[in-house]
């Protein structure tokens, strides 16, 4: 079993920057692919960003690319997520995922472990 935590959500401006980190226990860590997701209030699960086992493949949203950097660090088994330029529409619960598999997935359903999520909140 695969538990992870978030952790670094909180309250930014318009134009902010803010970074999450996800710990990962309970498998070893570069057997996994990881993700973010969000959801905001009232709306679908929304995918954010994956990588690679080895950190050398990424892929995100479209909403989100250019902006958020998703990144992993095998030796401390966490993945983090950078966001800058944030905006409004980027407030909602961001949640980790992971997954078994090579291919980087990018529906909510394919991820098989989920944290509890940290809530993100940018001011306008």
């Amino acid at each position: 079993q695969v538990q992870l935590v978030e952790s670094g959500g909180g309250l930014v401006q318009t134009g902010g920057s803010l970074s999450l980190s996800c710990a990962a226990s309970g498998r070893t860590f570069s057997d996994l692919t990881m993700a973010w997701f969000r959801q905001a209030p009232g709306k679908d699960r929304e995918f954010v960003a994956t990588i690679s086992r080895g950190g050398g493949r990424t892929y995100y949203g479209d909403s989100v690319k250019g902006r958020f950097i998703i990144s992993r660090d095998n030796a401390k088994n966490t993945v983090y997520l950078q966001m800058s330029s944030l905006k409004p529409e980027d407030t909602a619960v961001y949640f980790c995922a992971a997954n078994l598999g090579f291919q980087l997935y990018t529906e909510k359903w394919q991820y098989a472990y989920w944290g509890q999520g940290t809530q993100v909140t940018v001011s306008s």
